[in-house]
């Protein structure tokens, strides 16, 4: 495994060519590497805790449904009462609320769903198979004994494990929780992250002469802010070594990663490695076998973990789904997930250059006879646009040796409506 552990920023550009590339699974191990979980906690109302990460296992205080109660609007009843008979009277009302109550021998009561099942009763029958005649009620069909009825414990037990912890809270589990009586929650302190783009050829305002706007902040920023880190925005770094290690030396310890984009390949303006270390910092290793995205960098300054992606959109786009999740994961105490873990079968034919696996955008055409979903291949493998990207509903990749595809061959495909497992 070359391209790994380039420990100082002298010989660099010359050690590159002659470097092997990281695999992605290489560049994936180093990228996690140095990342450690976070251990800070903080208690929030549970309104506040979406997005989140529970910081412990969370138990549940008690059984649910906490008592009997009807599944159905209906009649409660005795179902040795309808031996013989078609109609009962109706002693009562009782609805989802009212406090428990006990059912006359020989009569029925009105039940409305989520009520507490009156002492006595053994059956509900639903409102459909009966007549209410206002004082005795006629039952159509016989009903089943024990039909209709939510039993005490049968949800859940005392104790079942609720949530488990390392978990990205989602509306889903705020319900559960809820539904269980909790308000609070503890959740892991959410990572800090500084983001920097670099070049004197972008620009967070109007264009000079040779400038472009700068698309990589905002796009990172906004993938960070959507999968729960603190982020902080720290502007363009110039085309100057020393200004962009003054910089660096400026972090003095406030976040947990910093994340860079561009100047990190070989170029005469690519200075993100020898300010990483004049600031006195690490590099791990840097230029992975994938397209777009090679030269990405792996490192760490004081115990802040320091990734360096580069600087086209679509591969900074594809280095912070590749590594970047799997950093936040790790650091909010959760398993990193697989990139691109999602079968799928090509609706498509390609012929490429093997030798670096490649993400490219691909778009949902339906589903083939085994349920699998059909994708197609989106934009020319131009990793300088976001075009495809923004058609697109998911991305998917091939693995290095792969020289062609053909359809119906299996791909793997990472598709954006799984946001909700750090996408």
């Amino acid at each position: 495994m070359d391209g790994a552990n380039v420990s100082t920023g002298c010989g660099c550009d010359g050690l590159a060519g002659s470097q092997q590339l990281l695999s992605c699974s290489e560049a994936r191990a180093l990228a996690l590497a140095n990342v450690r979980p976070i251990l800070q906690q903080q208690t929030l109302p549970l309104a506040q805790a979406l997005g989140w990460t529970a910081a412990a296992d969370i138990f549940a205080p008690r059984a649910m449904p906490y008592f009997n109660n009807s599944a159905m609007d209906g009649f409660a009843l005795r179902l040795a009462d309808l031996e013989g008979r078609c109609c009962l009277p109706v002693a009562g009302t009782v609805a989802a609320g009212d406090a428990p109550c006990e059912l006359p021998t020989g009569a029925a009561m009105r039940i409305y769903t989520g009520a507490p099942l009156p002492e006595g009763a053994d059956t509900v029958a639903m409102i459909e198979t009966c007549i209410d005649k206002v004082t005795k009620v006629h039952f159509s069909t016989a009903p089943t004994r024990g039909s209709n009825i939510r039993r005490a414990g049968s949800d859940q037990d005392a104790g079942q494990l609720l949530l488990r912890k390392g978990t990205r809270i989602a509306p889903r589990h705020i319900g559960l929780l809820a539904a269980n009586g909790l308000h609070d929650i503890a959740v892991v302190r959410r990572p800090r992250v500084a983001v920097f783009s670099t070049g004197n050829e972008v620009t967070a305002g109007p264009c000079a002469p040779g400038q472009i706007p700068d698309a990589n902040r905002p796009l990172l920023c906004a993938l960070l802010a959507e999968h729960a880190a603190e982020v902080s925005d720290l502007g363009i770094l110039p085309d100057d070594p020393d200004a962009t290690a003054a910089a660096f030396a400026d972090l003095g310890g406030q976040f947990d990663l910093i994340m860079t984009s561009g100047a990190v390949s070989m170029g005469g303006k690519d200075h993100i490695r020898d300010a990483l270390i004049a600031a006195g910092g690490d590099i791990q290793g840097w230029r992975v076998a994938i397209k777009p995205g090679k030269p990405v960098l792996f490192g760490t300054l004081g115990d802040a973990v320091f990734t360096g992606l580069p600087g086209n959109p679509f591969a900074a786009y594809v280095g912070f789904h590749m590594f970047v999740l799997a950093q936040l994961a790790r650091m909010s105490g959760a398993q990193p997930a697989p990139f691109a873990a999602t079968p799928a079968s090509a609706g498509f034919e390609w012929q490429r250059k093997a030798g670096r696996a490649e993400v490219f955008p691909v778009r949902l055409k339906g589903y083939d006879a085994n349920g699998l979903p059909v994708l197609q291949r989106l934009g020319a493998s131009v990793s300088a646009t976001l075009v495809p990207l923004a058609e697109a509903d998911g991305v998917a990749i091939v693995a290095a040796e792969t020289s062609a595809v053909s359809m119906g061959d299996i791909l793997h495909w990472h598709p954006f409506c799984t946001i909700g497992a750090l996408t």
